[in-house]
């Protein structure tokens, strides 16, 4: 199995939930419920202008008491967030998410959104992989069995 950040959105439906900057927080909060996601990347004429999170949402909606249906996604969005390439490893961006404490990364190549990661994909693609390798190398070792089932010795 390939071991790059390409591989795991080759394996997800491809879809990358989006909120606009100047949409409400109300609007982005629905949106990543009815998604069951928790986060939406911002973009602007196709421009990715930051992520929406539900870190965000807590530390500077909530905390701060603000009404969503009036605050627009462009205040409490993190901007110029941490991206990754098509062809960063997954250790590589597990490292990076892990040190820079989130848990969404954008996939961005030549100044063009591919998609959006969660630690949960790179979780699960882990597992899958070390899954699929385990079963070859068992295939791998198993002896040929020289007799038959049932057979007496």
């Amino acid at each position: 199995m390939e071991d790059d950040i390409a591989a795991v959105l080759g394996a997800k439906d491809g879809w990358v939930h989006q909120v606009g900057p100047d949409d409400s927080v109300l609007e982005a909060v629905r949106r990543m419920n009815i998604a069951s996601v928790g986060s939406l990347v911002v973009v602007d004429n196709d421009e990715l202008l930051g992520i929406f999170t539900e870190r965000d949402v807590l530390v500077r909606l909530v905390e701060k008491r603000r009404d969503p249906a009036t605050t627009p996604v462009r205040e409490v969005m993190t901007e110029d967030p941490l991206c990754v390439g098509p062809d960063t490893s997954i250790e590589d961006t597990m490292i990076l998410m892990t040190e820079n404490h989130c848990r969404h990364v954008p996939v961005v190549a030549d100044g063009e959104l591919h998609g959006l990661v969660s630690i949960g994909d790179l979780i699960r693609w882990t597992v899958r992989d070390r899954d699929v390798r385990l079963d070859r190398l068992l295939r791998a070792m198993r002896l040929p069995n020289k007799r038959e089932p049932g057979s007496a010795s």
